[in-house]
């Protein structure tokens, strides 16, 4: 009987020493930058397919992103109604969104500056209410170069994603100002090497060749995940202690 008492005494120990996380899901709401994408895409890659990697265990990465999303239809089609319902306490929800917003041409897409500030707000809001944490993310730059120069193109939205991120005290990733900043460093040719750009025969699944200055490819999809981990280790949030820890050789 001693000998139990001192066995669970000892285990009490323990347990307080190294207490266990509490298992809990990052939920990934987004469009086509961020999604999984199917074999047939490939090399296209979303920054999302990477981001699983980076996390221990205790963390499970629910990609819901969707090609071609804007706030309104990822509303509309039930995809945020998903994650809503699955949330809970302690969960993360990363929000991007802009890319289709912003296309006034793609009218069941389009969601204007008032709306797409409202469904963010309603994103946010209702993440918390099941106890969660929302962290909004500006839309991913376009690659554009004008005179040699890496240019902004999400003037409009982005600017709106920190309003709202400012206005409910929401950790906020800059990842439009990151991934500009990441172009113009690597240069007007070799930016080329992010992207899901072929020439003809070069893959077989673009026989005629791609040229996308939008969506990623592997290497893209990384350096872009790379950057959203980079923000998120200098947020004082308690997600960033299950990153994976290195393996030290000893």
């Amino acid at each position: 009987m001693k000998k139990l008492i001192l066995v669970m005494a000892a285990l009490s120990l323990f347990a307080f020493a190294f207490p266990v996380k509490k298992k809990i899901k990052i939920f990934m709401a987004g469009d086509s930058t961020m999604s999984i994408k199917e074999t047939k895409a490939y090399p296209e890659t979303g920054w999302g397919m990477p981001f699983v990697y980076f996390w221990d265990s205790t963390v499970t990465v629910v990609n819901r992103a969707k090609n071609g999303r804007s706030t309104k239809t990822f509303i509309s089609e039930g995809l945020w109604k998903s994650i809503y319902d699955e949330i809970q306490q302690g969960d993360y929800v990363f929000i991007q969104f802009g890319h289709n917003d912003e296309s006034k041409e793609k009218v069941d897409r389009y969601t204007t500056p008032e709306e797409y500030k409202a469904n963010l707000t309603k994103f946010v809001n209702e993440t918390r209410a099941k106890k969660g944490i929302p962290i909004l993310i500006t839309p991913v730059s376009r690659r554009k170069f004008k005179n040699g120069t890496a240019v902004e193109t999400h003037e409009e939205y982005s600017p709106l994603v920190k309003e709202v991120a400012k206005a409910l005290n929401v950790p906020l990733i800059d990842l439009d100002e990151k991934s500009l900043e990441l172009y113009r460093q690597m240069g007007e040719e070799n930016s080329k090497l992010l992207f899901n750009q072929d020439a003809p025969g070069e893959h077989p699944n673009y026989p005629e060749g791609k040229i996308d200055n939008t969506h990623f490819n592997e290497l893209g999809a990384r350096k872009i995940a790379e950057l959203v981990l980079a923000e998120l280790r200098n947020m004082n949030l308690e997600l960033t202690e299950r990153i994976i820890k290195p393996v030290v050789k000893k």
